[in-house]
């Protein structure tokens, strides 16, 4: 998968590294390595560029350049998708995870992407909507709902703001409709098999492409 197109490097390794060869980092770059890394090697999922640095220095320089997009899940049922999801909002550089109702989630999924990214809980729809309404710079930050409920807009053909908060549903009853009712837009991914709905996991890493495409590949 493609970062930033101006900081691409194919990615080398699979598995991790070894211990550092060579001399040690010196110079005020050293601070961002870990020594315990560096003298035992390192397996973490974490991309090439960020081999031996501590967790510290790695969201330190993702806080640097985040995208202005959040990502918002109901969990009322314990949703097994939300581990996924907060994998693919690491991939793709979310502002920051929002969890609306119970605290506890399943991190199996996530595959401790979570350690690097920000994750907030909110009890209610109504302490998200409090957050929501000064989260833009004081001002409100669009709720973008995505479900498949009617008069749902297209996402093949939506527009999204650069700067929103993406709110999915669980798995089977979908949004909330406290959720639907606090959204600017309800937006639907269009679909041509049988099945009348997707996987959460997989609608939220749609969505969450579809606004890179638009905002860091668009005119």
């Amino acid at each position: 998968m493609k970062q930033e197109d101006s900081d691409f490097v194919a990615e080398q390794t699979t598995w991790g590294v070894g211990p550092w060869v060579g001399e040690l980092p010196t110079g005020p770059e050293a601070a961002k390595y870990d020594p315990e890394l560096l003298a035992n090697g390192d397996t973490r999922n974490v991309v090439d560029k960020y081999r031996y640095w501590s967790m510290e220095a790695i969201v330190a320089d993702l806080d640097s350049k985040r995208h202005t997009f959040h990502v918002a899940i109901e969990n009322w049922q314990h949703d097994l998708n939300i581990g996924s999801i907060v994998r693919t909002a690491n991939a793709f550089l979310a502002a920051e995870v929002h969890i609306i109702g119970n605290r506890r989630w399943n991190r199996r999924g996530a595959m401790v992407t979570d350690r690097y990214q920000h994750i907030k809980h909110h009890p209610t729809v109504e302490d998200f909507m409090a957050w929501a309404a000064t989260a833009n710079d004081g001002k409100q930050l669009p709720i973008i709902a995505i479900d498949n409920v009617p008069g749902c807009k297209q996402l093949e053909s939506y527009q999204m703001p650069k700067s929103c908060v993406l709110l999915f549903g669980q798995e089977g009853p979908g949004l909330s409709e406290a959720a639907i009712n606090a959204s600017k837009d309800v937006v639907e991914i269009t679909q041509y098999g049988s099945t009348r709905s997707i996987n959460a996991s997989a609608a939220a890493a749609i969505t969450m492409h579809a606004w890179i495409t638009q905002h860091k590949f668009g005119s």
